[in-house]
């Protein structure tokens, strides 16, 4: 099995410099702001977190390619970098502290480019996550003060805690009857959003989430992190990894069920 190590060390250097970029302009008052031609925000600190970590990739790993949210592909060749300045610009430009940025390293498969190290760092909340293929997932400081992450053992929905991010997209998808048949048969719903509720499926605290509308920036690192923590992570379509357009994570003992609930349609 091939060595990511120094991969994930490269990934947590890009971590730190974006961390700091990104909490320079967290809660500034001149903090400018965009409209994107999807509607959604984009700030002058996503752009700079990810002109900086294409500047350091285009010198530790020039041969890599680079998928960007902000600026596109660059590149050609079997390894992708993936990366997600902030993911939250919402809640960045509000000033709310659940925000993120993702990186994470991709290699040609069968199945298309499939994760193999992701790091998730949210510095306005103080923690980051991380993970690499066959060496398991983290949670920490830095590699050399960390935790390792495990999904949770629950097996029953009634006992399960759901993680999503909003009603909306499961409405325009037709897909609302079965999510709120699924948030009636759970023991909890939480609307966390973004990233967290993948690191809380990571680390055991939630079991479940899903979202019905999302990028691979948005999906590449957490994926890794889930699979490698002993979850499961794929598709509403069920198609492991981040290429569906949309998500459902879980500790893997419920995932089936999971998808069952979020597919009916009425």
């Amino acid at each position: 099995m091939p060595d990511y190590r120094d991969d994930l060390r490269l990934a947590h250097v890009l971590a730190d410099a974006a961390d700091a970029a990104t909490m320079d302009r967290f809660k500034a008052l001149d903090l400018k702001v965009e409209t994107k031609p999807d509607m959604t925000p984009v700030s002058e600190a996503d752009k700079a977190a990810e002109e900086l970590i294409r500047g350091h990739l285009q010198r530790a790993r020039p041969r890599d390619a680079i998928v960007g949210e902000e600026y596109g592909t660059e590149g050609t060749g079997p390894r992708r970098w993936v990366i997600d300045p902030i993911d939250g610009t919402k809640n960045y430009v509000r000033g709310v502290p659940v925000w993120a940025t993702l990186i994470a390293l991709t290699e040609a498969s069968e199945g298309g480019y499939q994760p193999v190290v992701g790091v998730v760092s949210a510095p306005a909340l103080g923690r980051r996550w991380w993970a690499a293929q066959g060496h398991g997932a983290f949670t920490g400081r830095s590699l050399s003060s960390a935790s390792r992450l495990r999904v949770s053992q629950v097996s029953r929905m009634s006992d399960a805690s759901f993680a999503y991010s909003s009603l909306g997209g499961w409405e325009e998808r037709s897909l609302l009857d079965g999510f709120l048949d699924l948030t009636r048969e759970v023991w909890r719903t939480r609307a966390y959003g973004d990233f967290w509720p993948y690191m809380m499926v990571a680390e055991g605290s939630v079991d479940i989430c899903a979202e019905p509308e999302l990028s691979l920036w948005d999906m590449a690192a957490n994926a890794i992190v889930v699979t490698e923590a002993g979850g499961r992570f794929t598709g509403l379509d069920g198609r492991p990894g981040p290429h569906s357009g949309n998500a459902a994570a879980s500790n893997g003992l419920l995932h089936d069920e999971l998808l069952g609930y979020l597919n009916q349609r009425y």
